[in-house]
């Protein structure tokens, strides 16, 4: 018998391979929910902002949109297969959007930005809740003073509200299941097994993914970002952007919007 893996094993080990090939297909739905969401909340920031990193980006459709407004976009995935998944979505649109492959704790841009984005609660996804603070702290150092982090959180209500039950998802030659709840309520902690079943010929094949997602109050959040160099922190509840998601109730997702303390040449 083997030793269970740590969570921040699992984490290096985590391909998302079915989850990134069928991504665009399967979960399309909230695009214009998040779309809302950057309108309004970045509506004063993006028309000052030359340079922004899509931090896990995922297939890259955040950084591709970004970069069609003329922004130099760099996108950053831990996953080798969304990453080569956002390069081939930014090549087919002829936009000079730079991959790079790296840790959302750890990661290191060739220059500094003026606007990092985090969307669809990819920082749930870190394998614990102290690793925020790595996170905020490479987010900061990314960032040119008075540049701006925009991010979304799944929060512990969601874990007890929307993950738990049966969700069923399906598209021509896929299909996905998806069977969430909690995993440890004391740790914040909620998972989700996803079973693929993938159309080859007249078969199908079975596949099965394991995720896992942690959350933080409104409090510890505003800690750690100040605590890396954040000077203003705004909150907003995600349930006016989620209209059409009778699921989504106020308190399960907020945005959060910060910003590193300002220096000579910030951004107003």
């Amino acid at each position: 018998m083997t030793e269970p893996k740590s969570p921040s094993a699992a984490w290096e080990n985590r391909p998302y391979r079915w989850l990134a090939r069928y991504y665009d297909r399967i979960f399309t739905f909230h695009l214009p929910w998040f779309q809302a969401a950057r309108d309004r909340i970045l509506s004063g920031i993006l028309p000052g902002v030359e340079s922004a990193c899509d931090l896990a980006c995922g297939t890259g459709t955040t950084a591709v949109l970004l970069a069609r407004r003329g922004i130099r976009m760099y996108g950053v995935d831990l996953s080798p297969a969304m990453c080569r998944l956002a390069r081939a979505k930014a090549r087919r649109r002829h936009l000079p959007v730079r991959v790079l492959r790296g840790d959302m704790r750890d990661f290191r841009l060739p220059e500094p930005v003026d606007l990092v984005l985090c969307e669809f609660d990819a920082l749930n996804h870190v394998p614990r809740k102290e690793d925020l603070a790595a996170v905020a702290r490479s987010v900061s150092r990314a960032l040119r003073p008075g540049g701006y982090f925009f991010f979304d959180v799944n929060n512990r209500l969601a874990f007890k509200k929307v993950w738990p039950g049966v969700w069923w998802m399906e598209k021509p030659g896929v299909v996905a299941v998806m069977r969430g709840g909690w995993m440890d309520r004391a740790a914040w902690r909620g998972q989700t097994d996803v079973e693929w079943f993938v159309r080859e010929g007249n078969l199908w094949r079975r596949h099965r993914e394991h995720i896992e997602q942690v959350a933080w109050s409104a409090a510890e959040m505003r800690r750690v970002l100040r605590d890396a160099g954040f000077d203003l922190v705004r909150a907003f509840d995600a349930t006016p952007f989620f209209a059409g998601d009778p699921r989504i109730e106020p308190g399960c997702r907020t945005f959060y919007l910060a910003r590193k303390a300002a220096g000579k040449g910030a951004l107003r």
